[in-house]
Order: C-alpha cells, then structure tokens, then sequence
C-alpha cells in the first residue's frame, strides 16, 4: 500500500540531488562546460535559467547550492514581495560575516515588477546574494536589462525522449525515494506512451507515473499493473508548451508564416494543427492568413485574398473545433498558390518618397471642383476621363496625344516606379503592360 500521507510527491522526491543526478541540459552542465567547472569550483554568479516547464531549472538551482554549500532559500515571484525579498538579504548579510552563502532562487522572475527587481539588483550587484531566477519568458522582454547585465542568461531545452524515459525507469527502481518498494509493473507501450505525451517535461511524467500507479488494481502477486490505456487516462491529453502571450505563440505563427511562403503546404498543415490543437485563437490563425494573402501571395493569385477572407468569416461563423476546415482549405490554397511581395515592396517604395519627399499640392487637374470658386482656381481643370478619351487607359507611352492620360503624381515624382510585377502567376502576365504604360512620352 502507498503512504497516505506521503511527504512529496514523486517528482519532488526523485529531485537530483548532485550534478551526477542531474539529467539532460549537457550544453550547459556536461564536462567541460563553463557553468559546470564554476559549480565545482565554487563561483557561479548569478544566473537566469530560461527554459520550459519540467526541464530542470529549480532542479539546477538546487544542486547548485548544495555543490557549493550554500544557503538555499526559494521564493516564488508569484506570492513574494519586496518585504520577502529584504528579509532574505537580512540574512544573506548575517551569514556573510560568518563565511556562508546565499542562493536566492526566485522562481517565474518573469512576473517579478520593475520595483522588486530593482530591490534584489544591489545585492545582486555587491555578492551579498547569488540570485538564481527561473522563468518560462524569453528574460529580455520580461527581465529588467539592469538585472540582465548581472547575469548569466542559460537556455534550458525540453527534455529528450530518452532523457525522460531514464527518469522514469529511474523512479520506478528506487527504493528510497521512488517507486522501488511498491511493486509497480509498467508496460513498454505504457512507458512509451508516458514519454511521449509528457512532451520533454519530467515532472509531468512522473506525476503521471504516480497518478497512474496510485490507480492501478493490486493483481494476485501484489503488482500493480500500469498498461498504456491507465497512462492515457492519468493524463487525460498530451502537455503542450505553448503560451498564447509567451515565445511558443510567436514561434509557431513564425513556422507557420515561413512554410506557407516557402510553398510548404505539409510544414503550413502540421504547424496549423499545432497552433490549434495548444488552443490559439483561431481568429488570430485567420489574421494572419489574410495577412499572408497580401503579403507573400499578393497578385500573382488574388483569389488567395477572397479565400482568405472567406475563411475568416468562416471561422467567425461556424466557430471551433469544425473551424480548422476553412483554415485548413486557406492554408492549403496559400502554400500552393504562386508567390510575390510585389504589394509590400510596392508599398514600401511609395512610402519612403512621402516620408523622404517634399509633399507637393495635389495637381490642379486631379483636384475635384466642387464649387465655383474652385472651378474659377483651376481646379479639375484639364482632367480627361479615361473610359470617355483613351484607347490605352492610364498610357504614358509614345501614344497621339489624343490616346494618352497626363500623369498622376505630383511634378517631382513623375519618373517614380514604384509597383514591379513578380514573374509567378498572374502578376507575369501584368509586366508587359506595365512596362508599356511607362515608356516615356510627351508631356501633355
């Protein structure tokens, strides 16, 4: 029988506690590696371990001060305050004098404000702490650059497959701490299932081990059975480490912007499916695709726009789950259709000449007459409408005079050219009448 009252759970009591415990996160703490030899030699300074959930942060930072032989003391950045964090540098102070360090390890730094952080930093600064933070954020937008610059930054990774399984074999032989004395037989197809759907975070694995033995039927020899289906339902679903404010929102979208502009549609599906299956917002999937329909696809297909529209409006229809279908069918159409940023770079040009230009009046002939006094000014006078006088709407070229338009930007920008078509789709078949509107003619 398991103890009622256990005094942690299994992921707590199978905590490394020495860096030969320690698994996964070789870049960083393998032989050889700087932040290993300043573990043994006693100097580590301070540090802002940044990494997904269950990969080892409070972990490190726990062997880190036993290495050292440290004080240890942990706070959560969640219910600590500046009073909490005075306090710890009250007795960081006291055991100075006598030759002891302080860790502080401040857990989710990233929800720490601008004032705690600025408390902690003197410290931090003068030695009397050496402040490990832990966070999930990327440490440059969510951590003051004053504490960052006191800091060294590392970068933890989601744990291998392998990493995760040596966890849990681990788990279920030790007798002291584990589930050694507890008979617990667990399936190969369990375990597999187990390390996959824990997704490189260790501390879902073994609370799912945990979960799943506590709930396992006690055989005739005492053993309890663990097989694949108990470990799905333990979980319930697969973890996902996705933050829809957080690095794996912008990650994604990122992924799945790319793959539909590299003409992509397997990458465009799979990075789709992930987005939706972590819960983002689909109407945000559906911003971006429009997006996308102007910006890589533009007039090489313009149909990709009323495509992407209409999933849009699809999707705020019907809603989700059935919603992927118009995102799906939008995604497929993009990645397939051919390419141009001809619509951004077109912009982007006309743009620069109205921030780098002079802002010349609108020509008189383009300006609408709406009162008489306007028409006595000039205004709209000399204007030809086009559908009425012009064989070749919109011609600059050498055309009679009687078959061409007047130009429409202003004198200083005449000569400007600013939309060039791509060579993919339909936008090919728009070059050359476009290089036929601008060959240069006569003034009017």
């Amino acid at each position: 029988m398991f103890e009622k009252d256990a005094p942690a759970p299994l992921a707590a009591r199978m905590r490394p506690r020495a860096l030969a415990e320690f698994v996964g996160q070789q870049h960083i703490v393998g032989e050889g590696r700087a932040l290993r030899r300043a573990i043994e030699t006693d100097a580590v300074p301070s540090l802002i371990l940044w990494g997904p959930p269950g990969t080892g942060k409070t972990t490190l930072a726990e062997v880190i001060a036993r290495a050292t032989e440290s004080n240890f003391v942990a706070l959560s950045a969640v219910s600590a305050g500046v009073a909490d964090l005075r306090a710890v540098v009250a007795d960081a102070k006291r055991s100075r004098a006598v030759g002891k360090r302080t860790v502080l390890f401040i857990d989710e730094i990233h929800r720490f404000n601008k004032a705690q952080q600025d408390a902690v930093l003197p410290y931090v600064e003068d030695g009397t702490i050496t402040m490990i933070g832990a966070t999930t954020e990327n440490p440059s937008f969510e951590v003051n650059s004053a504490l960052l610059s006191r800091s060294r930054v590392y970068v933890l990774h989601a744990l291998t497959d392998e990493d995760v399984e040596l966890l849990v074999r681990r788990a279920l032989a030790d007798r002291e701490r584990g589930l050694g004395t507890q008979n617990v037989v667990l399936d190969e197809d369990a375990l597999e299932a187990l390390v996959r759907l824990a997704n490189g975070d260790a501390r879902v694995a073994l609370g799912t081990l945990e979960f799943a033995a506590t709930a396992a039927p006690v055989d005739a020899a005492g053993a309890r059975h663990v097989d694949r289906a108990l470990v799905a339902d333990a979980l319930q679903r697969r973890i996902v480490a996705y933050d829809k404010k957080g690095d794996n929102h912008y990650d994604t979208i990122s992924a799945f912007i790319k793959s539909v502009r590299g003409s992509d549609p397997d990458a465009a599906l799979y990075w789709l499916a992930r987005m939706i299956d972590a819960g983002e917002d689909a109407l945000f999937i559906a911003r971006r695709i429009v997006i996308l329909a102007s910006e890589d696809v533009g007039l090489a297909d313009s149909r990709g726009l009323q495509i992407a529209m209409a999933a849009q409006q699809a999707v705020h229809f019907i809603g989700m789950p059935e919603g992927f279908f118009p995102l799906a069918h939008a995604t497929l159409y993009l990645a397939t259709a051919p390419k141009s940023n001809s619509v951004g770079r077109a912009y982007a040009a006309a743009l620069k000449d109205v921030e780098e230009t002079r802002n010349d009046p609108v020509p008189l002939n383009l300006r609408n007459a709406a009162t008489g006094l306007m028409r006595k000014l000039g205004y709209g006078s000399g204007y030809r409408y086009a559908h009425d006088d012009y064989a070749f709407a919109g011609a600059r070229g050498d055309l009679p005079p009687a078959e061409r338009l007047e130009d429409y930007l202003p004198e200083n920008l005449r000569e400007r050219a600013y939309y060039e078509p791509g060579e993919q789709g339909e936008e090919n078949k728009l070059r050359a009448w476009i290089e036929e509107r601008r060959k240069p003619g006569e003034p009017l």
